[in-house]
């Protein structure tokens, strides 16, 4: 079931490259067609989930691939990767709708995307590190295309910047990837059997080392500060879907990484730079948010939120590492709280960028400055970018507020100097409200003159994105109820 969740786009693309003569508008639907039953597919898969024991996965397929260095396909899943899957398939589908009318070459972007589709469900559902590596490195060639053949303004240079910096986090990566495997005895890409093994325990300067190599490459495509310049120039210049995609999955690779593979794998080398990266979560916290209050262009602005929203995931799986007994249960709800932001910042900054990329395509700016009074011509688009907003930061009855809520409630039980984190939080109202005001309200002026409302492609994208944020913040035990286990089975592995 996993394979043909994963390569089922990957066929599709195949398939509208190899038919140079199928029209652009059967591509385009043939896309949304793809998307929409994938979806469908990873739906039956939640609908049969169960948890599996520790140390196990569900649905899970092995093969025998690179047998010389005991590397196998190996693909499955947990509470840890499922809501990710199902968060990709959701973004996906929706920027195929927004697609629907892309004029420039439309049936390469639609195979483009089907295959940077195919790529980023790899990552989620792989349980062998070479296989993660393969994908994960993917990932980066179709969002450089994707960037560089449907971008605007300096495209070229931003998505070279983009490769450059990420290709030499996954090289980092990589040499973090063959020091565990130096260190396991027999040696194994293994997922699993890397994490029930732990390999460099007791071995605290290997250990850090392979970990220091790790977080690097994580941490490029997170992005943490300071590894974060590259991503303000990516978003400015990609596509609305791309941006959207870079944001909402993209970016969940590198925090991923971090709960799939540092910190089960890495236990001892974690717990000891706990307090570190607790850090460089509270800065990039307090960084995005200031950073983006600052900005003019709206783009970057929301570009900025992400660095913000990325930290405090960072934050919370730091304090996972803060081992003591009677703190077991505030780290794991900080975990699962960190899980549950990954997908909720997916569905929500993903929506903010399709939002984002409607101004650009009606007046050709991103500048805030330049608008005024939108509200008025606008008023489906004012009313959706309002509603984007108050889930970005974290009002209740979105999901913002359900993860937020877990992350400070778990960090600042295990560690109450990370309340100082809590300043991010007022900041990012300060900065959406502003933004807001500037934009949408007084008397309409300069570009927001003559401007036309959201059409149904663009309605039919964003509002589901916004919908799901709500129903998860209303309703979140289905959530919950699948990350909650993986997270308590993933701070026990940190205790050893």
């Amino acid at each position: 079931m996993l394979s043909v969740i994963v390569f089922l786009p990957l066929a599709a693309a195949v398939a509208l490259v190899a038919l140079p003569r199928l029209g652009d508008t059967p591509a385009r639907w043939a896309w949304v067609g793809v998307a929409a039953a994938d979806l469908a597919l990873i739906a039956v898969v939640w609908a049969r989930y169960g948890t599996p024991p520790p140390g196990e996965l569900a649905f899970a397929e092995q093969a025998a691939w690179i047998p010389g260095v005991n590397s196998s396909y190996h693909l499955g899943v947990d509470g840890l990767s499922l809501p990710l899957v199902a968060m990709t398939a959701v973004i996906f589908l929706a920027c195929s709708v927004y697609a629907l009318r892309e004029r420039h070459r439309p049936r390469g972007q639609a195979a483009l995307f089907l295959f940077l589709q195919s790529v980023s469900l790899g990552v989620f559902v792989a349980a062998d590190l070479i296989l993660f590596f393969v994908f994960f490195d993917l990932s980066i060639v179709g969002m450089y295309f994707v960037i560089a053949g449907w971008g605007h303004g300096d495209r070229g240079r931003s998505a070279l910047k983009f490769f450059l910096y990420t290709f030499l986090g996954s090289l980092a990566l990589l040499v973090g990837f063959i020091g565990l495997y130096v260190a396991a005895e027999p040696h194994t890409f293994d997922m699993p059997a890397l994490a029930t093994a732990a390999p460099l325990t007791g071995r605290p300067l290997a250990g850090g080392l392979v970990l220091a190599a790790i977080l690097v490459g994580l941490a490029v495509k997170t992005p943490t500060v300071p590894f974060h310049t590259w991503l303000p120039p990516a978003h400015t210049d990609a596509p609305a879907v791309g941006s959207a995609v870079l944001a909402g999955v993209l970016l969940k690779m590198g925090t991923y990484g971090f709960v799939r593979i540092a910190m089960p794998m890495l236990p001892q080398a974690w717990r000891a730079w706990a307090w570190v990266i607790i850090g460089v979560g509270v800065l990039s916290v307090l960084y995005g948010a200031l950073v983006a209050l600052g900005q003019s262009n709206l783009k970057r602005m929301i570009a900025y939120t992400s660095v913000n929203h990325m930290g405090y995931i960072v934050l919370a799986v730091g304090v996972a590492g803060l081992v003591a007994d009677h703190t077991a249960q505030a780290r794991a709800v900080a975990v699962t709280g960190a899980v549950t932001q990954m997908v909720s910042h997916g569905l929500i900054t993903a929506a903010l960028f399709l939002l984002a990329g409607v101004p650009r395509d009606r007046a050709g700016s991103y500048e805030m400055n330049e608008y005024g009074g939108l509200a008025g011509p606008a008023p489906g688009f004012a009313t959706l970018f309002a509603v984007g907003a108050f889930a970005a930061l974290g009002l209740p009855a979105f999901s913002g507020f359900i993860a937020e809520f877990q992350i400070f409630t778990g960090s600042v039980a295990a560690a109450p100097v990370t309340a100082v984190a809590l300043l991010g939080i007022l900041v990012t109202a300060a900065l959406f409200l502003r933004a807001w005001q500037r934009v949408f309200t007084g008397q309409t002026r300069g570009r927001s003159i003559g401007f036309a409302d959201l059409r149904p492609g663009e309605l039919w994208s964003v509002g589901p994105l916004l919908l799901l944020s709500l129903l998860i913040g209303i309703l979140p035990r289905p959530l919950l109820d699948v990350i909650d286990p993986a997270a308590h089975t993933l701070v026990g592995l940190l205790g050893r």
